[in-house]
């Protein structure tokens, strides 16, 4: 049933658990990798990026990475979504 409504990618915003954290260089700075932005996209496929402030702590913009190709972090992105899911299911409608 098509009601009309369109929406885009619908996303939740993970806490990397520490032992998933990690670091990564972007633009010769290094980054503590702590957040997974994790989206769902209208084929029902998955997308995900990882971000990380500067290591050398201050204020700093968050940069994005990509998820590594490794089994932890892909269940930790499947849980999410499942997770994500259940919550937009639960929901009460405006507060």
């Amino acid at each position: 049933m098509n009601s009309g409504l369109e929406t885009s990618a619908p996303a939740v915003n993970v806490i990397l658990p520490q032992e998933l954290c990690r670091t990564d260089t972007r633009r010769d700075r290094t980054f503590t990798l702590t957040t997974l932005n994790v989206r769902l996209l209208p084929d029902g496929s998955l997308a995900a990026k990882a971000y990380g402030r500067p290591a050398e702590g201050g204020r700093g913009a968050y940069v994005s990475f990509p998820v590594p190709d490794r089994p932890e972090p892909a269940a930790l992105v499947s849980k999410a979504a499942g997770r994500a899911g259940t919550s937009w299911a639960a929901h009460r409608g405006p507060g």
